[in-house]
């Protein structure tokens, strides 16, 4: 792995990642800001500045954004999760000059226009309501509110629609100023790149980046509980989860290849169990979330009315029995899927720059595909039963779930499981 990291003046990084043969590159900027950074008044408006980026600058009309990088075949887009905001191009290699600039021109130079500030806000509502709309979307902003109450890392990504709409013109400039700071901030690319063209590229489009402002974070305090929702469905969505593994755990890849074999495949536990043996579901799986000081277990279900009773125990029971008997197969399994969804990953350009400009943010550094999957070949039954004892034993679990409730158990009946 030729990859390179240079620091400019003002603390921005710089990452190459060079992949002979390919004629496109994928450029981004990850910003080490998102909805747990904000205050319970800003709550929603990292994700607000994401689509506002794209809404004009001093020189480019939000039209102008769109046409001048589609007109060249190229493709801008931009997330926001509770830690980092991402903004990113894929385009043809001689095309990565224009990817920088307007990367650097949107970040630096919004002109938060008050009309499309207005429609934007609108669109956003939009999307709020939509996600309300989707049961098996909206579901796990229960669950992450039920988790960790009261604090920001328990909010809603999207923020709410009052607060949507009461964001103005200064607030959005003044969150921009204080949170995007140049270290806090990685400039990353993979593909058809030259690492020192990069960086001057980068000098160029970046130099008038903020380097003091608002820093740290309020820490995660779990806590668990209920949330249920009675609504006219057709199934019940059902999800729970644990306190999990942060990203610097000793565990975190033992809780990786534990995901993988409860639920993280059609060979899973969870499948095998409840949809195969049972057919009690359609859609069963588990994840492993992970932040930088904590992290969450989930698993997910949906089910029949009729069904969720006998659903919600037997997910239970496959949950606990993992404490103490897993097999080695089910390990290697696992583990072989993580290392060949890494390796998958690492064909691809986009994929490559996301995962090299968290990492930087994160860590503090690249981590080698190699180190990774010497660290999940290192995983033993042993580690993943240690952890599932850790896991699902003595703990408040936290249950969300929404739809035809009523053979659902209590929330104490299922939290005595775990205790």
């Amino acid at each position: 792995m030729d990859v390179k990291v240079s620091t400019l003046k003002n603390g921005l990084r710089v990452i190459s990642d060079p992949m002979p043969g390919l004629e496109t590159a994928a450029v981004g900027v990850w910003v080490d800001t998102g909805a747990r950074h904000e205050t319970g008044a800003e709550n929603g408006i990292s994700h607000v500045l994401e689509h506002m980026a794209f809404k004009g600058t001093a020189k480019r009309s939000a039209l102008q954004i769109a046409e001048v990088i589609e007109s060249v075949g190229g493709h801008l887009n931009a997330y926001t999760s509770r830690d980092q905001t991402a903004y990113f191009a894929r385009v043809l290699k001689d095309d990565v000059p224009l990817a920088v600039d307007i990367l650097g021109d949107i970040l630096l130079n919004s002109s938060f226009d008050q009309t499309e500030i207005a429609r934007e806000k609108e669109v956003i509502v939009q999307e709020i309501g939509q996600t309300y709309d989707t049961p098996d979307d909206i579901i796990f902003d229960y669950l992450q509110e039920i988790s960790f109450p009261d604090q920001p890392l328990g909010r809603s990504i999207l923020g709410t629609v009052d607060q949507v709409r009461s964001f103005d013109q200064s607030m959005m400039a003044s969150y921009m100023k204080s949170h995007y700071l140049a270290p806090r901030m990685v400039l990353s690319a993979s593909g058809a790149i030259d690492h020192d063209k990069l960086v001057m590229l980068a000098e160029q489009a970046f130099d008038g980046l903020a380097t003091v402002g608002k820093t740290g974070m309020e820490p995660a305090r779990y806590r668990g509980g209920e949330y249920r929702e009675e609504r006219n469905l057709e199934q019940v969505h059902y999800a729970l989860s644990v306190p999990g593994i942060s990203y610097t755990d000793e565990d975190y890849y033992a809780a990786q290849v534990l995901s993988g074999l409860l639920g993280g495949g059609m060979s899973s536990r969870l499948f095998q169990e409840i949809r195969e043996r049972r057919g009690l579901c359609y859609s069963v799986f588990s994840f492993s979330s992970s932040f930088t000081d904590t992290g969450t277990f989930t698993v997910y279900a949906g089910t029949g009315a009729d069904h969720i009773g006998e659903l919600s125990n037997v997910l239970t029971d496959e949950l606990l029995r993992t404490s103490d008997g897993i097999l080695e197969a089910e390990v290697e399994r696992s583990k072989a899927q993580l290392k060949s969804s890494l390796l998958m990953g690492m064909e691809s350009p986009a994929s490559r720059s996301e995962v090299h400009g968290r990492q930087l943010l994160i860590y503090d550094r690249v981590l080698p595909a190699s180190e990774i999957s010497e660290n999940i070949e290192a995983v033993t039954v042993a580690d993943t039963q240690k952890l599932a004892g850790k896991l699902f034993f003595g703990v408040t679990p936290s249950v969300a779930a929404l739809g035809p409730l009523k053979n659902l158990d209590s929330f104490d009946h299922i939290a005595a499981r775990f205790s």
